[in-house]
Parts: structure tokens; sequence; C-alpha cells
């Protein structure tokens, strides 16, 4: 790990700190200022010549600061002849910008992914990305983590399997179905979707639930929350179903705006489990805080020693995790 440099910006510097404590490395410092001119100054305090370099910053509001001081890392680090630098980005806001579903517009997931190689990233640590596609907007190699194992396992470790009897996964949406279809498969229990249908970015209407959800409590799985709208839209036409209650669990929990307040308060949800890729909100201590950085250590210190992380997907994510044994035909 001595040839290892890990920095990070303001994005979520815990996270940062709690992956250099698995590694066993010290954080490096980086001086981040601004300009009297408004322009953000960047200058890495440590020797980065042929180390590799890993830079922690998730996409997170106030996005495009951190946005902005991921590149300029990225930039110094290739400017301080660093052997490679990697980009690690728990959370990838842009990947919600993945096709050009209205006229004249921008497909940013694409511009934010050149964006990033021009500036010096030489691979892509990511986790959980919006849609799968994003991962090809990247010309460099992207390591596309998953949570679905972590969140699986505090409710292996919450529930016995009698605990979860009549308890079916949930899904907002059919995009989300696959994913959700391999949490259920963790836990040994049936999978439902919602049909939803976006009306503006906080607006959705779930219109029917594929799936037998009758009688039944919810574990509903999502990939972000960010207003909560989803889930309160899912949630209400659960109720119609005769459903008792339901357990929120998503890899990135933005909750945004009125977010916190509708979920904490929800008379159907029992618990809420997300994970670290960003900053927890202050004001709900009840909230359940999965860390992922044992997940990106692991991740990290196999990049370093050109190893497979493939292993990291065992058992949770057969499309990431090693080829399966082909069987003939006939």
């Amino acid at each position: 790990m001595r040839e290892i440099v890990v920095l990070s910006g303001n994005a979520h510097r815990p996270l940062a700190q709690a992956i250099c404590a698995e590694l066993g490395v010290p954080l490096s410092p980086v001086d981040i200022r601004r300009f009297s001119n408004d322009c953000l100054y960047v200058q890495i305090q440590e020797n980065c010549r042929q180390r590799d370099v890993y830079v922690v910053q998730p996409l997170v509001p106030p996005t495009q600061e951190h946005l902005m001081e991921l590149l300029l890392m990225l930039d110094a680090a290739r400017g301080a002849s660093a052997g490679e630098v990697t980009a690690v980005i728990p959370h990838y806001a842009y990947a919600r910008s993945d096709k050009k579903d209205a006229s004249r517009i921008s497909i940013a997931g694409r511009l934010v992914a050149d964006m990033l190689t021009a500036a010096g990233a030489d691979r892509v640590l990511t986790m959980t990305l919006h849609a799968p596609q994003v991962h090809g907007f990247f010309s460099v190699p992207v390591d596309h983590l998953t949570a679905i194992g972590e969140l699986a396992d505090h409710f292996r470790a919450k529930y016995t399997p009698s605990d979860l009897t009549d308890t079916v996964v949930v899904s907002p949406d059919l995009g989300n179905a696959k994913t959700a279809t391999q949490f259920a498969r963790l836990l040994g229990l049936p999978v439902a979707a919602g049909s939803k249908q976006r009306l503006a970015d906080d607006r959705v209407v779930i219109d029917a639930i594929v799936g037998d959800v009758a009688g039944k409590r919810a574990i509903i799985l999502d990939d972000e929350i960010a207003t909560g709208g989803s889930i309160v839209e899912l949630l209400e036409r659960l109720a119609e179903q005769d459903c008792s209650s339901a357990a929120v669990a998503c890899t990135h929990g933005l909750f945004a705006g009125k977010a916190v307040q509708r979920l904490r308060d929800h008379p159907m949800i029992t618990e809420v489990v997300t994970t670290d890729t960003v900053p927890p909100p202050d004001d709900w201590p009840d909230l359940t805080v999965r860390s992922v950085a044992p997940l990106f250590a692991q991740a990290i210190s196999r990049i370093h020693g050109g190893e497979s992380i493939s292993s990291l997907f065992d058992g949770v994510d057969p499309t990431h995790g090693p080829p399966q044994p082909q069987l003939p035909f006939g």
C-alpha cells in the first residue's frame, strides 16, 4: 500500500477517511481554496510521482462544485506525474441523464464521463449506476460495484427466515426489477415491481404493481432516493392492496427537499436503510447507514495489485461475478 495516494475533496471526507482506515494508509492532504474571482484552486500536498492515485469524490450537492473539485484534483494528479489516476465516485449523479428523452437536451452522463477522462482519469471506480448503459459512456475501464450484498446483510442479521415470512421485495419501477430480483434471491423472497411513469423531477405516478403483494409486508429496494416521491407513491399503491408495512432500502440516500420528513414520519415505514456513498442527513438519527468503505477499500487494493475484483460479487451479482461453466447443448 506504500505506493497508493488517496485524495478527497469536500464532498464526503468521512468516507475517504474510512476507506483509508481499511487500507491502512493516510488520507493525503489537498489544499482547496477559492480565488477572489470565484475560481477554485487545488494543490495536492503529497508526492504523486509514479504512484497510484485514487481520488474519492461522490457527486453530491452542491454537485457542480464537487464535480469541479474532482476534475481539478484529477488534473493535478496527472500533472504531478502520477503512475495511474483512478476517479473513485461512489455516487455518479449524472447517471440519471443517460438518454435523449426530450428535444434539444444534453446527455450529461456521457458528457461528464468525457470530462473526467479529459481531466486525467485512467480508470473509474463507482457503485450502483442509475442505468447500466452509463458504464459504456466511459472510454476508460470502469469497475462498477454493487451494495445489494451489504443491504441484504442488514436484513439477514436483523431478521430470522421466519421473521421474513409473508414478506416481498418490491421495486418502485420495472427498470430496477432485475436488481430487486437479485436482492430478493439473497433473502429467499419473492419480488414485485411498480409500473412507474415520471411526470417531472419530483412527480411520479405508479399506476400498477406487477406481482403479489396482498396481505404481505414489503421491503422496498431502490438504487437512489432523492425527494422520496416514488417511495410515497409506491406506498399508497401497496396500501391499496392491503400491504401492512414496508422497510425501505437504497444505495444512495440523498434525501433532498422534504424527503426526510416524508419518509421518517410515514406510518407504513418500519425502517429506512441506506449506505454511506453520500453523506447522511443530520436530522435523522434513526436512519440505518451501512458502510461501503470496506468494499471500496478491497476494490482499490485489488486494482493496485493487478488482481480481479470479480470475487467481490461472488454470491451477490452473477452478471459481474466470475464466468459460470457452460452447459453442453442437448
